[in-house]
């Protein structure tokens, strides 16, 4: 007779399928390395996406500077600004009640140095409300993202291709090809890591590079296009649910296609207003 495991019950301590009700806190992303639980970060940039995000489980939310490529049609994240990012995360997290809102630094808000940092990191915590702000950078970030742990601000970082310096790269190659740029990577990783991140992000970093980051620090690995081994996966979430128009990242799965189902709707309604269907006797008052 075949002996069939029964399914297991989700922690209450869980990320992802817990039955806890609080804010996740670093505290909770730490256990899960300890755990080795794998979890999924997605980004939002609206109190209604981000809801609909938060009632799905997902336990941290990136509010990232990628809103200027798919929210705010820059060609780059490069011209996001620190009003923006405010007025952005502050709608995540009053749209949310479990996840742990994470609030990107754009760029030019902490390049100056940590005092500069502190000052918009801060901004997001006071203002927005964020429980972390996310920076990129390894070894030339880690004075920055030192202060800001310090200062009670949790941090995550964010090395491998970093978009924020597309104009250097010349475009989106992948990172840490090569045993120099390999042992880069490692030491950049290890450099935020004794600053004090809670975590790290690594994208478009070999599969096989990401997995011995990840087996190499105590914190949290995030993956974006950086293989199966990282201890989290994010994507941005017009990526990720078919939003996007045109071609999508090769690292980028997509689970739905809203964007093809939005249009249609808009056509359905559009052509009931022409022809005279909507409004009908339901839709009007008397």
């Amino acid at each position: 007779m075949t002996h069939v495991s029964p399914a297991r019950k989700p922690s209450e301590k869980a990320l992802y399928g817990g039955t806890g009700s609080r804010r996740i806190t670093v505290r909770d992303i730490a256990a899960a390395k300890e755990r080795a639980e794998k979890w999924p970060m997605l980004t939002a940039y609206d109190a209604m996406t981000a809801s609909v995000f938060d009632q799905a489980g997902i336990p941290v939310l990136l509010v990232g500077d990628s809103m200027g490529n798919c929210h705010l049609g820059y060609e780059s994240t490069v011209p996001v600004t620190m009003d923006e990012m405010t007025l952005l995360s502050a709608a995540v997290v009053r749209g949310t009640r479990r996840a742990l809102v994470v609030g990107d630094l754009p760029f030019g808000s902490y390049q100056e140095g940590p005092v500069q940092a502190l000052r918009n990191a801060t901004r997001l915590v006071k203002d927005a409300g964020v429980g972390a702000v996310k920076l990129e950078g390894g070894e030339r970030s880690a004075h920055q993202i030192e202060l800001l742990v310090q200062s009670g601000i949790p941090v995550m970082a964010h090395i491998g291709l970093t978009p924020q310096s597309v104009n250097a790269y010349g475009g989106y190659p992948v990172q840490g090809r090569g045993e120099e740029a390999a042992q880069q990577l490692l030491r950049d990783a290890k450099a935020v890591q004794d600053a004090g991140a809670f975590a790290v992000v690594l994208e478009l970093v070999p599969a096989e590079l990401a997995a011995e980051v990840t087996r190499s620090l105590h914190i949290a690995t995030v993956g974006i296009g950086a293989g199966p081994d990282c201890d989290a996966q994010v994507l941005v979430w017009t990526d990720m649910a078919g939003m996007t128009d045109g071609r999508v990242p090769r690292f980028v799965k997509q689970y739905a296609q809203l964007r093809q189902g939005l249009g249609d709707a808009a056509r359905a309604f559009a052509e009931d207003v022409v022809g005279g269907a909507y409004p009908a006797e339901e839709h009007s008052f008397h």
